[in-house]
């Protein structure tokens, strides 16, 4: 039995919990009280446990820690750099400040070993989820006799609030029915939250709910007692069937004053605070900041080890690279992202010239189809809607306990956790996720589409059913506001396809961006396709918007701006305006995001300043559309609910035929 200097132990906890109260007093805001109390397990997964390499944290076959508790940022840091990653002393002495390497919360891609963007409880729940699934289907993919290439845990730490949050039972009720068995949690169970005992709104019982959700419960235990957070994580370690979490029971803001209350959650202990808990533990009130050398030269021992991991992995690597060479190939370049050689081939002749009328979800149903035979790496699926949205792979199996190389996902009727789901295999690489509900319920996952923008990931979100014209299912279903949310939110970008081969271009242009996610907005009903043998070619989209036809040459005198099934709509307006003598230009504006990209010359030569006769058609706010109408435009949308009745019924009723725009037309033109 391995034995450990209690000592030893406590100095480096200790550590990590001043380390943090320093950071948030000098910061004057933070939230000392979790580090403080949760320091004892942190560091003993860190220590005993985790398999990491400090000076190459993307190594590939590391165990992954996901600090869901998001406020506790202090305690990542500090165990980042006793660790041994790229973070020093002074960049935790610039907590919180502007610039600094150490945020609020934690990051990705702002803080070395940072794995995940968190802060919004429940969030890295849901992450963690995504990440054991891709884990689990990389290792049914590529591994092979003699060769784990792909083997480790996946480590949450979780607050009382994130148990309370909605995403992270939908996530945690999937990952028990896929029996995710590399996935571990860490439940805080420290019985305070701001407004004081959770009693006063958070009495159920965790263990009893997990349990029920297929996991496997541990403890309650003592989480300031290493020995027991040792033995509950070599328990947790040995279950392959079902997910575990570790009930622990802790103190927050753990030798203050104020400990076990919710003073100490989410704000400074104050000089005299401070003062007290160091004496309380024993710690030096000079120098802040204080880190004693034979804690550093202890925890520093994590890089010692993580190399050699590192290299024991990368010699396992050689012989899988001489046994199995393509894999060996295939298993690097989906870890890196990279699209295989021929990814696209075969869409070109998906909607040939005179293809029949289809709505754009089936359209990319197709296109999804045609892709999934050339990029193994993409994988995804609904909220219970795969048959609605069109977005099941043919032939790919279905990802379950049974079926670990299956590459459709169910997520059932969870939208909330799809997305975050989305967002944790998207970080763990290797997989291309994508998801699918209806618009509407974009509003159910907005705060993981959020975080992927912020994140930088590459996720495609399906949304289909996107307008009045899905009919008879009313109001409840018909999307008005969404489209102008989305479009508000930085670095996500928002495509709404005009028909099937812009529909080709939209899901082309999703897979090449691999700096954040993209949104496909797509029809229920079917929309013509476009003849692009007498219109612009569909790769305009790659742009975000192009001149899609005009009736003469020359400056024209009105344009019609559309995105969607009004593009459609706006071509036959169009036409009608040009048999009276107008010369008229037709604009598809399917991505607003990647048009004000563009240079200024080309997206004046789209819309050219001097024309100042512009209409808009989309059927959703006009919110928004001031932007590209200007000030003697008008913008021709929905300023309320819709109505349950048949789609074609919808747009006559709301003004969305070719009729009412000629007519507005004509009113703005003075004819």
């Amino acid at each position: 039995m391995k034995t450990y200097d209690a000592h030893l132990d406590e100095l480096c906890i200790n550590a990590i919990r001043f380390l943090a109260v320093d950071a948030v007093e000098q910061a004057k805001s933070g939230h000392p009280g979790t580090p403080m109390g949760t320091a004892a397990l942190a560091y003993t997964l860190w220590d005993r446990f985790m398999k990491y390499n400090p000076h190459d944290p993307q190594w590939p076959n590391r165990d992954r820690f996901i600090l869901s508790a998001g406020h506790a940022s202090m305690l990542l840091y500090a165990l980042l750099y006793l660790t041994g990653y790229d973070l020093t002393l002074d960049d935790i002495k610039q907590f919180r400040q502007w610039g600094s390497r150490t945020p609020g919360h934690p990051e990705f891609g702002h803080t070395p070993g940072v794995e995940v963007t968190t802060g919004p409880l429940g969030q890295g729940f849901g992450n963690s989820v995504g990440m054991a699934v891709a884990a689990r289907s990389m290792a049914c993919h590529f591994n092979r006799p003699n060769y784990a290439v792909v083997e480790h845990f996946i480590y949450v730490l979780a607050s009382d609030g994130d148990m309370e949050e909605g995403v992270s039972s939908e996530a945690a009720s999937l990952a028990g029915t896929l029996q995710l068995g590399n996935l571990i949690v860490f439940y805080d169970d420290n019985e305070i939250s701001i407004e004081g005992s959770t009693d006063a709104a958070f009495r159920e019982n965790v263990g009893a709910r997990f349990t029920a959700y297929g996991w496997q419960v541990i403890g309650p235990i003592d989480g300031m007692n290493t020995i027991e957070v040792d033995a509950a994580i070599g328990q947790a370690q040995i279950e392959t069937a079902r997910p575990s979490l570790i009930i622990c029971r802790t103190t927050i803001g753990y030798g203050s004053p104020e400990q076990a209350t919710g003073k100490v959650h989410g704000e400074p202990l104050g000089a005299e605070g401070a003062t007290a808990a160091k004496h309380n533990l024993g710690w030096p009130l000079e120098p802040t900041f204080y880190v004693p050398d034979e804690v550093l030269q202890h925890m520093r021992q994590a890089v010692e080890r993580g190399e050699s991991a590192e290299r024991a992995w990368q010699q396992q690597m050689e012989g899988y690279a001489k046994d199995y060479p393509e894999l060996a190939i295939q298993f690097n370049a989906q870890l890196r992202g990279e699209l295989p050689a021929g990814w696209d081939h075969g869409l070109a002749e998906l909607f040939p010239a005179g293809s029949k009328a289809v709505a754009t979800r089936s359209a990319s149903g197709k296109v999804i189809n045609a892709l999934a035979k050339n990029i193994p790496a993409l994988m995804g699926g609904a909220g219970d809607l795969a048959p609605s949205t069109k977005t099941l792979i043919d032939d790919g199996g279905d990802f379950s306990v049974e079926e670990p190389c299956g590459r459709n996902m169910h997520f059932g009727v969870r939208e909330h956790a799809m997305g975050s789901i989305a967002n944790g295999m998207a970080r763990y690489g290797g997989v291309i996720p994508y998801t699918a509900t209806f618009l509407i319920f974009s509003d159910y996952m907005r705060p993981p589409m959020r975080l992927a923008a912020l994140m930088g990931i590459r996720v495609v979100h399906v949304f289909t059913h996107d307008s009045i014209a899905l009919g008879e299912d009313g109001p409840t279903h018909q999307p008005i506001e969404q489209l102008l949310g989305l479009r508000s939110v930085p670095n996500y970008t928002l495509i709404r396809p005009a028909d099937a081969t812009e529909t080709v271009e939209a899901w082309k242009a999703a897979l090449l961006n691999t700096t954040g996610p993209t949104g496909l907005v797509l029809t229920r009903q079917n929309l013509p396709v476009i003849d692009r043998t007498t219109h612009a070619p569909a790769n305009g989209l790659q742009r975000g918007g192009y001149v899609l036809w005009q009736s003469a040459d020359g400056i024209p005198q009105i344009m019609l701006i559309a995105t969607g099934s009004e593009v459609s709509l706006a071509l036959a307006a169009g036409e009608r305006l040009a048999g009276d003598g107008m010369n008229v230009r037709v604009v598809s504006l399917p991505c607003w995001a990647l048009f004000d990209k563009q240079p200024t010359d080309y997206r004046d030569s789209v819309l050219p300043p001097q024309v100042r006769a512009r209409i808009s058609i989309e059927a959703a706010t006009p919110m928004g559309w001031e932007r590209y109408v200007g000030p003697d435009g008008i913008a021709l949308g929905i300023d309320h609910f819709g109505s349950s009745a048949p789609g074609p019924v919808n747009y006559e009723k709301f003004g969305f035929t070719p009729e009412h725009v000629v007519e507005v037309a004509m009113s703005l033109m003075g004819r």
